[in-house]
């Protein structure tokens, strides 16, 4: 299958449709309470000998321990997951080449009981192209973007008020390459989001070294190019995610194929990108390795800090914001206590990061120095099959 990035993935299988089972008034896209003292943690995964879907776990922000995970929803491959501003709803891309007959990924919604961490399913929606590896929901909660990497594409799902996947609003097939000949014959949609103003949508194309920026309308779900369309990094860089500054005017691009980030000013009136500045995600010294790649990066909810983590070399990197000029500085690298880290979370308080482990199937908790971004284990772990991808949910009694 062409979307397989050359890491390992687990067994793929056919996903069947599953009907709409649920009915529930409309949610509202409030922020959650960051009060919680508890957390749902759902947990993607890569499905095969060791995993069934989505998992969660229960997370006490008041010791760091995770407790032992449950299977939450049994589905194929659901390597990103979502979950939806009003906390109700949890989406999944379902990284699969075949659905319903057609040479297409999947997209699941769940309902999410925050008592039991329970998901119930919803419905399910083509994702447009194959091996989607990457959704959001907008801002409003109206729309899920999802990004095809085998496919090269992205797609809007408009969202009903009860939480089902209605059919897609857009659909955008990206085209061209850039120079690396076995990662950048054509397009790899490997990422998208909003905006924190909700109005343009960018879209990581690791096969043409380009951040694509879409006007986006929440009213209708439409993706529009907008102008200026693009973004560049390093030809040959890959640039597979993307982190907004809490404040909304600077962006940091983790690129794949080169071990860097790259940070963007932001002009939110234009949807403009600009560099600013490109640095190493690995140690000084530390030099690039075959089997060396990037995976997630996130900013710290205080604006302070930014997280990155460099597969094969298994570590998170941990960097300093400049809130004034948008430019970060080396501050650590930090081993991750496994193989190959896809993913990690920084939990919404800001206390915790949570680093997924794919290769020797654990998430691993280390706590945040709030005073310089540090991370030191905090003596807590969970054996999960193929773990990918890391989400919060404030849990009720």
């Amino acid at each position: 299958m062409k979307f397989l990035r050359p890491i390992r993935i687990a067994f793929v299988c056919a996903l069947a449709l599953l009907p709409g089972l649920v009915s529930l008034p409309h949610a509202s896209a409030a922020a959650p309470s960051l009060d919680a003292k508890e957390w749902l943690v759902y947990l993607g995964t890569y499905t095969g000998a060791k995993s069934k879907g989505i998992y969660v776990s229960r997370f006490d922000l008041a010791n760091g321990r995770l407790g032992a995970p449950e299977l939450a929803a049994e589905t194929v491959n659901p390597s990103f997951l979502a979950i939806h501003p009003g906390q109700r709803f949890l989406y999944a891309a379902n990284e699969i080449d075949d659905f319903a007959g057609k040479k297409s990924g999947a997209v699941s919604a769940f309902v999410i009981d925050s008592r039991t961490g329970r998901l119930t399913p919803l419905n399910q929606q083509p994702s447009g192209g194959d091996g989607p590896c990457h959704l959001a929901v907008d801002k409003a909660g109206k729309t899920v973007l999802v990004a095809n990497y085998g496919g090269g594409s992205v797609e809007a799902l408009p969202l009903k008020p009860d939480g089902n996947l209605d059919g897609p609003s857009a659909f955008i097939q990206h085209n061209g390459g850039s120079l690396n000949p076995q990662r950048q014959q054509g397009p790899h949609a490997h990422f998208i989001t909003t905006d924190t103003a909700n109005r343009f949508a960018f879209a990581c194309d690791l096969g043409l070294d380009k951040v694509l920026v879409y006007k986006f309308d929440p009213a209708n779900g439409s993706l529009v190019a907008n102008d200026p369309p693009s973004a560049s990094v390093a030809p040959g860089s890959g640039p597979r995610h993307l982190a907004f500054a809490p404040n909304g005017r600077y962006a940091y691009v983790i690129n794949e194929m080169k071990c860097t980030l790259t940070a963007f000013s932001y002009d939110p009136e234009r949807g403009e990108l600009k560099e600013l500045q490109t640095l190493s995600t690995l140690p000084d010294g530390e030099t690039m390795k075959p089997n060396y790649s990037t995976a997630e990066v996130e900013a710290h909810p205080s604006g302070k800090f930014l997280y990155g983590s460099n597969r094969g070399h298994n570590s998170v990197v941990v960097f300093a914001m400049d809130a004034a000029t948008g430019k970060i500085a080396y501050v650590e690298n930090v081993s991750t206590q496994g193989k190959t880290p896809r993913s990690f979370g920084v939990d919404p308080t800001g206390r915790y990061l949570l680093a997924a482990n794919q290769d020797s199937d654990t998430v691993i908790v280390f706590r945040i120095d709030q005073n310089n971004g540090r991370l030191t284990p905090a003596g807590s772990s969970i054996e999960v099959g193929a773990p990918v991808c890391v989400k919060f949910v404030p849990a009720s009694r």
